[in-house]
């Protein structure tokens, strides 16, 4: 019964959205219809906030590498792009000032 009902839990993605403390409120009337003891109410309350975590950076991933395709796909220029070109532009700078000089 308990597996089936963590494996339940666990499969929706909604479950790395919720709050530390819905998850908390959740485990414990979980645990109560289960007849779990205080113990394994606990330990399904630490299983379910870390499957969240570990679902929240996932996603996070995700978000981030189809983002970064379609800023790609489309050619605009990221951050990194930005930095290398502006120390290009500063060791110009340098040398021209070195020429100007002589």
């Amino acid at each position: 019964m308990i597996d089936l009902l963590k494996k339940g839990i666990l499969t929706g993605i909604g479950i790395g959205l919720m709050t530390k403390e819905k998850i908390r409120d959740f485990a414990k009337e979980a645990a109560k219809e289960a007849k779990l003891s205080e113990e394994e109410g606990r330990k399904l309350a630490d299983e379910i906030l870390n499957r969240s975590e570990e679902t929240k950076q996932e996603l996070e991933k995700k978000i981030n590498d189809h983002i970064k395709e379609v800023l790609d796909n489309v050619g605009v220029a990221t951050h990194e792009d930005l930095q290398k070109l502006e120390k290009k532009i500063d060791k110009l700078q340098k040398t021209i000032g070195e020429k100007a000089k002589k």
